[in-house]
């Protein structure tokens, strides 16, 4: 661990990143209207879910701090990810529904850069470093960046999320054949999925991604209900709900299959099940 981040360092030509996993609130957790709400937007257990890609020789990043207290996936300038939809920000000040995080003002500048100091930084570091050395020893490698968000946020999209939702933003941040292969497994897998819809990658994806330099960088954002039993309306009661390996384990075979795709891109003939 270094800064505070979490890193497994694997042999294949994989990075998975975990950006929003983390419900951490660090020092500052006094300052929120509420540590439910501070945590609520988290990828819950969406590291769980991966849990497999060590086994694949996977290099795994994560951080464990809120996404409330600083978003590691969001552009460290404050400028938005897409401009004219609703959104949070790098230190968000709502909720994804709206609910205010603090009881009066957020994060001044100076605190937003104490924060990123603290861990956005770090975090990027570790991803710049691991990206340093497997490219030392292959020619490309993938970046998978993997999340998870609720089904239903009026705030942020219409209607139910499809399970599946690809970020390339518009197909600039990898290979078109590993869009392709990651899409056909999803589309067999009967479930409904998206190439550069709602989500089109975040700072991870668009800031690593660089096809020409070996760099292939992917987003995977998950909607909850494939892997957890998700409740219409969360509240302290119900969210989150416990991970259930039994009910994830189908959503699971198919990660499975679309991360030995990502690794069979960058170097074929690597082979694994999950255990």
């Amino acid at each position: 661990m270094t800064g505070g981040i979490e890193i497994v360092e694997g042999t294949a030509p994989l990075i998975v990143a975990f950006p929003h996993s983390g419900t951490a609130l660090a020092d500052v957790g006094e300052r929120f209207s509420s540590r439910w709400l501070a945590r609520r937007d988290a990828d819950w257990w969406i590291d769980r879910l991966y849990d497999f890609a060590q086994d694949l020789g996977a290099t795994i990043v994560r951080t464990p701090i809120s996404r409330s207290v600083i978003d590691v996936n969001r552009d460290p300038s404050g400028a938005s990810l897409y401009p004219g939809q609703a959104t949070t920000e790098l230190c968000p000040t709502t909720t994804f529904d709206g609910d205010p995080l603090y009881p009066r003002d957020g994060p001044d500048a100076a605190e937003i850069d104490r924060r990123r100091a603290a861990w956005f930084d770090p975090y990027h570091r570790a991803i710049a470093a691991q990206i340093r050395r497997l490219r030392a020893t292959f020619p490309r490698i993938v970046i998978y960046d993997a999340h998870s968000i609720r089904s239903h946020i009026p705030r942020l999209f219409d209607g139910e999320l499809p399970l599946f939702n690809i970020g390339t933003y518009n197909g600039t941040t990898c290979d078109p054949a590993l869009t392709a292969a990651v899409a056909a497994i999803c589309q067999a897998s009967g479930h409904s999925h998206v190439v550069d819809g709602r989500f089109r990658g975040g700072w991870t994806t668009r800031h690593y991604g660089e096809p020409g330099e070996g760099v292939h960088a992917i987003q995977m954002e998950l909607a909850i209900r494939g892997y957890l039993p998700e409740p219409a309306k969360p509240d302290e009661t119900n969210w989150p709900p416990a991970f259930d390996p039994a009910y994830a384990a189908p959503l699971k075979a198919i990660l499975f299959d679309i991360l030995k795709a990502s690794i069979a891109f960058a170097q074929p003939n690597l082979q694994g099940r999950p255990s």
